[in-house]
Formats: C-alpha cells, structure tokens, sequence
C-alpha cells in the first residue's frame, strides 16, 4: 500500500523530536498517552477517528503535538495516518525527514493515487501523508468535492487520521476542515498564547460546529525543568 524510503536519522529536523518514539517511558510521553486516553473516552455514543489538530496562532506546538499523538495512537497497534494539511507552511516531511516532491496535495489533484503517495514511517502503523507541493488556492481545494471523497478513503483504510492544520486566527483552512472531522484538539503555549486570541479560536470552532475534544497546554515548565502537555476539557 504505502511506499517506503531509505532516509538517515540526520535529515530529520532535530527541533522536531517524536519523544514518545525515542523516550516512550518519559513523562512527557505519559501525559501524550492520557490525551490518546481522554480522546477515547470523550465520545460516548460516537467513535472518534478523525481528528484535526490545530492552534490559535503559529510556533504553539501543533505539528510537534499533532506527530507525538499520532505514534501514541500508533503504539496501540491502531493503522494511524498522520496528514500534514497546513498547505501554508507544511512541517511533517521535515519531522519525519522526508521528500515533499509529492503529497496531501497531489493526492486531492488526482494526480497520484493515495496508495502511492502514503508514506510507512519507523514505527509500527503509523504513516503519513506530508502535504505536497503547495497550492495558490488552499481553501478552495479543501472545501472541494476531492477533500470529501479523500476522507472517505482514508476512513476504509486507518483506523485513525491525524490532521495538522494551520493556526485558526490566520487562514480560513482549519474551519474548513474542522466540520469534516470527528473533533479538534486546540494547543495553547503557555505564557505565550493571549486569552483573547484563544476565546477567538474557540469561537472559529464553534462557528464551523467542530466537536473540540480538548485544550492542549504546551510547555509549561515544572520544577524539575522538564516540561509536559497538559489535556483538559474545555
């Protein structure tokens, strides 16, 4: 199904570390499990398998929390796709040090086949799709007919798809994508993120009738210096 790559541990970008990959028993690994936990178990009646990932403003942790996320769900032993769909400024391919030559974009063109494009990544289950060349027209291309049948196929074919998108308060793209998916998760930066521009962000969910799953709070520093993701309830 997927294509595989030859890459070296040194064509990843080394400010993107997947921690639950290299330090699966860390205890910033543990609080990524109680997410993977709480997103279970925050849909009674409804299974949740697609989730979109996003922030209320860039540098908030997203990407980083979006690829961590996806191993967790991965190390279940769950078929996990992780989709870089900020067509704005893409980051998967260089988390996973890989090639952008084709991808997400590509796909939703009908220019290759899913099959052809899906990447199988180190770990176990998880694979991605990084986001292709980027297009002059984002928003028409995921609010198109094309980004409903993707969604389709890629529910037959994972059990779960992580969506990375891009911050809310700066392009229209995450509302788009936002009603096309099970839930949100909403990372905040601690001492970085401003209230308002975090109610702003809410709002956009609300607008676009998302099902926000939780708030993220991102590197919150402890006393020990380390550093830790926080999942709550909104």
């Amino acid at each position: 199904m997927a294509r595989r790559q030859k890459r070296t541990q040194s064509s990843k970008d080394p400010s993107r570390k997947l921690i639950t990959a290299i330090a699966p028993k860390s205890p910033i690994s543990e609080q990524f499990r109680t997410i993977r936990t709480n997103i279970q178990f925050s849909a009674i009646d409804e299974e949740i398998r697609t989730i979109m990932v996003t922030s209320s403003g860039p540098g908030e942790g997203k990407s980083t929390t979006a690829a961590n996320l996806a191993v967790t769900f991965a190390q279940l032993g769950k078929k996990v796709l992780l989709v870089d769909a900020d067509l704005r400024k893409p980051t998967v391919h260089y988390t996973f040090g890989e090639n952008n030559g084709f991808g997400f974009t590509t796909v939703l063109t009908k220019q290759r086949t899913l099959e052809k494009t899906v990447i199988e990544t180190d770990e176990q289950d998880l694979y991605i799709l990084t986001s292709g060349p980027i297009p002059p027209n984002p928003a028409e291309l995921l609010s198109s007919k094309s980004m409903e049948q993707f969604m389709e196929e890629v529910k037959a074919q994972f059990d779960y798809i992580i969506l990375d998108t891009p911050p809310l308060l700066a392009v229209a793209d995450p509302q788009i994508l936002a009603n096309q998916c099970d839930g949100s998760i909403f990372v905040v930066f601690s001492e970085r993120t401003e209230i308002e521009q975090a109610k702003k962000a809410k709002e956009l969910l609300e607008h676009a009738q998302s099902k926000l799953l939780g708030v993220v709070l991102n590197n919150k520093e402890i006393k020990n210096n380390d550093y830790y993701y926080y999942y709550g309830t909104k």
